[in-house]
């Protein structure tokens, strides 16, 4: 598609914002809250773990976001054989002239899908790592740039533990936000039937922003006002996870990174010129929990990190 048929340089971010959104749900019924999220992410930099049942829809909505920007993607199925070779590339011996040739591998892409991370050994997931958090990769030696935007999408069933490696805590450092998506309503799964009877809808969209409408969304979403206070609330509620009962280990500093600058995305989203208490509320669950390592004593007394988070959201004093 022909970029001038979708770009338009007088779009502010939110109505960037809402054009993907719209193209999105044409795809994903009843899953606003979800779209919400991983646009929030997507536009603030940061990275999304998606986990949920099979069949809720995680890698269509993946994807759905990828065919609605003009960027490239690649989708890496993770399985137990996969090799960091496989997602970082290799350097071939070209007979011709006897020297040897990188070969990207798909890690070399602005839109990632990771489908099935936790299937992968944790010496290939920790490929990512470094990809995650500098936007380059270390092959042969050399240092490689990526594409900007990067963006990780990964998904993970839980219930399934055969032929699975869980994340280990610097790899779930890396995701901004972890959440689910759930059941749709009886209503929107009828939707979804009726849609497809002919084809899948994923097979129709059609881009409907490029790379430069990504650029100015990523850019308006950095000049967007978090007062001292909100700021000195965010560091509050990571820094309480540190020292809540039943909790191992905390979140880092790259915990309140992430949810200001999320924060920052949500209320660019709502038409808002300054985050406020809302959206660091809003978000702290998914920002935060993925975050924490429960001690097991706590686990099996059935206390989980998002009740954790939720408990100090209901302690801290909120700012006015």
């Amino acid at each position: 598609m022909d970029n001038a048929n979708y770009s338009n340089n007088t779009l502010s971010g939110k109505e960037i914002y809402e054009k993907i959104c719209h193209n999105i749900q044409k795809v994903m019924k009843g899953q606003s809250t979800a779209i919400r999220k991983l646009l929030s992410a997507f536009a603030s930099g940061g990275h999304v773990l998606l986990e949920d049942y099979p069949g809720t829809g995680k890698t269509t909505l993946a994807k759905a976001l990828a065919y609605s920007v003009d960027v490239s993607f690649k989708r890496i199925q993770f399985t137990p054989d996969l090799l960091p070779s496989d997602i970082l590339g290799i350097s071939m011996l070209d007979p011709s002239d006897r020297t040897f040739h990188f070969h990207e591998g798909p890690i070399f892409a602005h839109v990632v899908l990771a489908d099935e991370i936790n299937r992968a050994s944790p010496r290939t997931q920790s490929a990512l790592l470094e990809a995650m958090a500098e936007f380059q990769v270390s092959v042969d030696g050399n240092v490689r740039k990526l594409k900007e935007p990067f963006f990780v999408i990964a998904t993970q069933n839980p219930v399934e533990s055969r032929g699975t490696y869980p994340l280990p805590e610097a790899q779930m450092d890396r995701f901004a936000l972890q959440f689910s998506l759930g059941y749709i309503s009886p209503e929107d799964e009828v939707n979804l039937l009726s849609d497809q009877i002919q084809q899948h809808p994923i097979d129709t969209i059609q881009p409907c922003v490029d790379l430069q409408d990504i650029i100015k969304l990523k850019q308006q979403v950095k000049q967007v006002r978090i007062s001292e206070e909100l700021k000195r609330y965010l560091v509050d509620i990571v820094n309480a996870t540190r020292s809540a009962e039943g909790v191992q280990l905390g979140a880092s500093p790259r915990g309140s990174l992430a949810l200001m600058k999320i924060a920052q995305a949500l209320a660019l989203f709502d038409g808002y010129e300054f985050v406020t208490p809302e959206h660091i509320q809003e978000l702290a669950v998914a920002v935060i929990a993925h975050r924490l390592v429960m001690e097991p004593q706590a686990r099996f007394s059935g206390k989980t990190a998002a009740g954790v988070v939720e408990e100090i959201l209901k302690s801290l004093p909120v700012p006015t």
